[in-house]
């Protein structure tokens, strides 16, 4: 039997399944990527709930696991070399599985940076800005009598959003027929500023039609229903 007893985390979220990859979450934009992934990829796979509002993120169990405090993290028993392998970042994480799997990314060098290109646009553009534009349109923010924070963001989404549409203009996919990580990197986010931060309206999420049919197409995937839900929240 697999013995995951070497990671800390496993005392606080203990593996009923250590031959798995054991996943630490929550159906966060970050947190789904990789629920998303293992749902398309088939991968067997154990989900651990990390819950905010208990602040296990910053337990040192979950530390031990990820110093940065942030979810997703997961270990997988069968890493490289057939050794354990714990990691923590999302695009990261995606980009491992993917090349686990041999799934969802182009198998030639040039389409596997295109593909890398997209996730980093999604890490470093998409998913702070649309964040920053949550906390300021739906959260503490919002109190701000200040509005020019809040639309700096605003701008900016909607600068990213008109980058998103003019690349899929044409394409099925960011990367063109065939759906990839770089999709499951950045839907969430897109579904999350128009549903979660009820932003849809702020950033005129219609006038980017490109966008809008992607988002559907996305959300409408068997793998992407059910990965959207795990790990379940608290009743």
């Amino acid at each position: 039997m697999t013995d995951l007893s070497a990671f800390p985390i496993t005392k606080k979220w203990p593996a009923a399944h250590p031959e798995r990859i054991q996943l630490y979450s929550l159906p966060t934009p970050n947190g789904v990527k990789i629920s998303i992934m293992l749902e398309e990829t088939g991968l067997p796979y154990e989900p651990h709930l990390v819950r905010f509002d208990t602040n296990d993120q910053m337990t040192p169990e979950f530390l031990s696991l990820n110093p940065n405090n942030k979810i997703p993290a997961i270990i997988d028993p069968d890493g490289p070399d057939g050794k354990p392998l714990a990691l923590f970042e999302s695009g990261a994480i995606l980009l491992y599985l993917a090349d686990k799997s041999g799934q969802l990314v182009p198998q030639d060098a040039a389409g596997r940076y295109e593909a890398i290109q997209w996730i980093m646009f999604q890490m470093g553009g998409i998913g702070p800005m649309f964040g920053q534009l949550g906390f300021f349109h739906k959260f503490a923010g919002k109190e701000y009598e200040d509005k020019r924070p809040r639309d700096r963001y605003v701008a900016e989404s909607k600068r990213l959003l008109g980058v998103l549409n003019q690349r899929l203009e044409g394409r099925e996919w960011i990367l063109g027929d065939a759906y990839s990580i770089a999709d499951i990197a950045t839907f969430p986010w897109v579904r999350n500023l128009a549903g979660f931060y009820e932003a849809g309206e702020l950033v005129g999420i219609q006038d980017f039609p490109n966008v809008t049919r992607a988002l559907a197409a996305f959300v409408a995937r068997p793998a992407v229903e059910r990965g959207l839900t795990i790990p379940k929240r608290p009743e």
